[in-house]
């Protein structure tokens, strides 16, 4: 099994990030090969509405440093996403690589009963970690997870850690991390 994950935070030692790397550390154990892409580091654009890969080819036409990571996730059998929430939304370094995705769908995406270019079956973990409580944007995974499930992916996870301000705040949260190593166990089979 493949795990392709893609942080989102532009820390590498942040909550998103601390949760992304205990759920794929239980996923190593269960024998799953993994593949992360600190996104911060990368050197890419946003989608550019070229509609090159609705009209020219079957991916996207930007050649940059997020080419690897999106021909990853077209490989892999789970796609982890960790994000930190900014302004209530997913961050900007996460919301880019998000709308290169486009590049997955078919031409007739929005009429085909079969949208997406990608194998089927594929699963998602969505991470995201806030200060603020929890009832708070409830909203960001389905919006993502509606344009997911178009892709394909099915028996899609959340994994959110509230209340967490500080790089380490999540380290004292067991029930987060209860849940990474529990999703881990479940989809790694």
């Amino acid at each position: 099994m493949k795990i392709v994950c893609l942080l989102g935070s532009p820390r590498l030692t942040g909550n998103s990030t601390t949760v992304a790397n205990r759920f794929l550390e239980t996923a190593q154990e269960r024998g799953a090969v993994t593949e992360t892409f600190a996104l911060n580091r990368l050197n890419y654009r946003g989608c550019q509405a070229c509609e090159a890969c609705k009209t020219k080819l079957d991916k996207c036409a930007l050649d940059d440093d997020l080419t690897p990571a999106l021909a990853a996730v077209a490989g892999a059998d789970i796609l982890v996403l960790a994000s930190p929430v900014y302004f209530g939304d997913i961050s900007s370094q996460m919301k880019a690589f998000v709308d290169r995705t486009l590049s997955y769908l078919k031409p007739d995406f929005l009429t085909n009963p079969e949208p997406s270019r990608l194998a089927p079956g594929k699963r998602l973990v969505f991470i995201l970690s806030q200060t603020q409580a929890d009832n708070m944007f409830v909203d960001i995974f389905p919006k993502y997870e509606f344009f997911y499930q178009m892709m394909g992916f099915r028996d899609n996870r959340l994994i959110r850690a509230c209340g967490v301000t500080r790089i380490g705040d999540v380290d004292r949260r067991s029930d987060i991390f209860d849940l990474a190593e529990k999703s881990a166990i479940e989809m790694v089979v």
